[in-house]
């Protein structure tokens, strides 16, 4: 069974990070570790004016699975607002902790990573970059929400 875990998409989507790096004025910046195993991923976003990711960097050191989950977000995040990106967040725990379908729309990507459910001890790694990704987009939200009452 391990060896359908790795598969030829997972092993695919690891190996070609969108977007990989850091942004030189990021409005936001998060930053998750799995405590578990230790990897980890820093993501940084600007915002657009409606609110939705308009550049995206994600610096990630984590297993093969950390990797792939990484890669689909990197192909799908551009455009994206917070709710979706919440929405893929929580479909993609739901598939890991409670057997749910995964993520539709642009994060359906995500449901490659369905096996993962089998493998507790590889949830907290396969999650790092989305929670980062949700964390960066929350701190530009927020970063712009005060400069707008500052005005």
């Amino acid at each position: 069974m391990i060896d359908e875990l790795y598969s030829a998409r997972i092993l695919s989507l690891a190996a070609n990070l969108p977007h990989s790096g850091r942004l030189a004025m990021p409005e936001g910046t998060g930053e998750r570790v799995a405590k578990l195993c230790g990897s980890k991923a820093i993501v940084d976003v600007v915002l657009d004016d409606d609110g939705r990711v308009a550049g995206f960097a994600q610096d990630v050191k984590a297993c093969a699975l950390g990797q792939a989950a990484a890669g689909v977000l990197g192909e799908s995040v551009i455009g994206a607002t917070e709710p979706e990106i919440e929405a893929a967040r929580d479909a993609t725990l739901a598939m890991l902790k409670s057997g749910g379908e995964g993520p539709d729309g642009r994060f359906e990507g995500l449901r490659a990573l369905k096996l993962v459910a089998d493998y507790p001890a590889r949830h907290a790694s396969t999650m790092v970059a989305i929670e980062a990704t949700m964390d960066a987009v929350r701190m530009a939200q927020t970063s712009r929400t005060s400069l707008a009452g500052a005005a």
